[in-house]
């Protein structure tokens, strides 16, 4: 398998149907082999139940369980179980389009360990924007994330392509299970020698999200702040 994509859900019984429709629909067209992993995050609705509604061949669509609960968490099992010369992750309610591969996969190919979809670079559209809240949380998170990663703008849009192989042997030392995994995630790879680069995407804040700033701002910053002082 030369790619597959991980769609990390916890209740995404309505959401989820119309993104791995999308996500196939894409992945038919392309010359790679390639497949999606649902990882269901311990869900109480039937977001477990959907990837069985996919039956095509050409693109299996699979869902795994993980029971620790955390986005974090289930993108690390996604990574765990494969075996694909690539994988990465998108979010559940495809607030970036898929197509976005077309960037991300040549330069995959090229030998970047990361390829990050950003909100914040240049060529970036901001096609639906966050309340006032989150986007001033997301300001301050940002500001944090230089400290460990100065030359990353955005390491928070939901939407990584990864080298399989080093992803998969770095991802296994991570602990960070909260919406700052992606902050660890990428300084480990930087940190084993990895290339990471940015590309910009059309990007819609969509209804939905389980990221509240109240809930998860503080807890996510003091994650940055711990992986900052970590070596």
């Amino acid at each position: 398998m030369e790619l597959e994509v991980v769609i990390p859900a916890v209740n995404e019984e309505r959401r989820l149907p119309h993104t791995i429709a999308v996500v196939v629909d894409y992945l038919r067209g392309q010359p790679c082999s390639s497949a999606v992993v649902v990882v269901d995050n311990d869900s109480v609705d039937c977001t477990h139940d959907v990837p069985e509604r996919f039956d095509d061949p050409a693109v299996p669509v699979h869902v795994i369980g993980c029971s620790e609960h955390g986005k974090g968490a289930a993108v690390r099992r996604g990574i765990a179980t494969s075996a694909a010369r690539f994988i990465g992750f998108v979010d559940a309610d495809n607030a970036t389009p898929i197509e976005t591969l077309d960037k991300a996969l040549p330069l995959l190919r090229d030998g970047y360990a990361a390829v990050i979809a950003s909100r914040h670079i240049d060529g970036s559209c901001l096609e639906v924007e966050e309340s006032t809240l989150r986007r001033c949380g997301g300001w301050m998170f940002r500001k944090l994330a230089r400290f460990p990663l100065p030359d990353i703008a955005d390491t928070q849009c939901g939407f990584k392509f990864f080298d399989g192989p080093l992803v998969r042997e770095v991802a296994a030392t991570c602990r960070v299970n909260g919406f700052a995994f992606d902050v660890e995630l990428l300084v480990r790879l930087v940190r084993a020698g990895g290339k990471a680069v940015e590309i910009p995407v059309a990007w819609s804040d969509m209804p939905g999200s389980t990221f509240s700033a109240r809930r998860d701002g503080l807890r996510s910053m003091a994650d940055v702040l711990r992986i900052s002082l970590s070596r």
